[in-house]
């Protein structure tokens, strides 16, 4: 039975944009509730304001977005990490299982978990050992696998293990975003024709931000016929080398510019190559991405060329 009232929290970021108006489309008959930031905003770690809403709302499915969602900003404060990443989850969980406990629990983790697994050097499925190697892989896989355990107290959770995502509307904390903006300051010549790069050599498996909207969406389609617990990985399982993005996106743009590696955007804790196997996602909910990769880099590209010529 498609839902008739889905909970979408942390409404305000990056994923959501795209994600919200996917559900209304895919679910035309059901009201969305989204929580975000700002006026109205319910604070994940704070159990009675996430017990009322979910009281007043009391969804058949929930997908739970919000999380402080980089690297960069858990290292940042990892108190605040853990409690958001963690904590914040396990009270929505227990909210659901208090007074919605039909809801479907989309649990948004990252491929980040997977840590150290990836010196494997293949594209890990499910099984793959959580073996986080920074704060933010650390909170997510502790809420993961917290879930996953409530599944025994009649939690209806779905995790999803989503891989590096991209798409118009990211902030430059990430990889291609950051090149993408940097590219098109340089078009303006907002900057000099130097790149501010990390590690080059690195491969990853890139998403369009798009096509993991869709495999939310499908999630939802199949709930009621996926096991409660179930593992997804999202993902292309298509590495990428970072230098390689650098240069489409150059390409893209027509622009020359220097790369000049930055200390502060190299990872103490890096990893070669890190790509995953979604035949899981693609047997059991029909998934696959579809949108072609240079694709995502032009929107970007072009996202970024219109927020430098506003900021002006």
């Amino acid at each position: 039975m498609p839902p008739r009232r889905i909970l979408l929290t942390g409404a305000s970021g990056f994923v959501a944009g795209h994600l919200a108006p996917r559900l209304r489309s895919a679910f035309p008959a059901a009201e969305l509730f989204p929580i975000g930031n700002g006026p109205g905003a319910v604070d994940v770690t704070d159990a009675d304001a996430v017990h009322a809403l979910v009281r007043e709302v009391r969804p058949d499915a929930c997908v739970h977005l919000a999380a402080v969602s980089t690297v960069q900003a858990a290292r940042r404060d990892v108190g605040h990490a853990w409690q958001v990443n963690l904590l914040g989850s396990l009270t929505l969980a227990a909210a659901l299982l208090a007074h919605a406990p039909d809801c479907v629990l989309l649990f948004v983790s990252s491929s980040e978990v997977y840590g150290r697994s990836f010196r494997a050097g293949v594209a890990l499925d499910e099984t793959a050992a959580l073996a986080p190697m920074n704060t933010y892989a650390a909170t997510k896989a502790a809420a993961d696998l917290a879930l996953g355990a409530m599944v025994g107290e009649g939690l209806r959770v779905i995790r999803l293990r989503s891989f590096n995502h991209t798409g118009p509307g990211q902030s430059a904390e990430f990889v291609v975003p950051a090149f993408a903006r940097q590219v098109a300051r340089i078009e303006g010549q907002l900057q000099p024709p130097i790149m501010n790069v990390g590690a080059l050599d690195s491969q990853r498996d890139f998403l369009d931000v798009r096509d993991v909207c869709a495999a939310y969406v499908a999630c939802l389609e199949c709930a009621d016929a996926i096991e409660p617990g179930t593992i997804f990985n999202i993902a292309s399982g298509t590495p990428r080398q970072i230098g390689d993005i650098l240069r489409q996106l150059l390409e893209l743009s027509g622009v020359t510019a220097k790369p000049e590696t930055g200390a502060a955007l190299l990872r103490p804790s890096d990893i070669p190559i890190a790509t995953g196997n979604a035949a899981a996602a693609r047997t059991m909910l029909g998934w696959q991405p579809g949108i072609p990769w240079e694709q995502t880099l032009r929107d970007v590209l072009q996202d970024w060329r219109q927020r430098v010529r506003h900021d002006g």
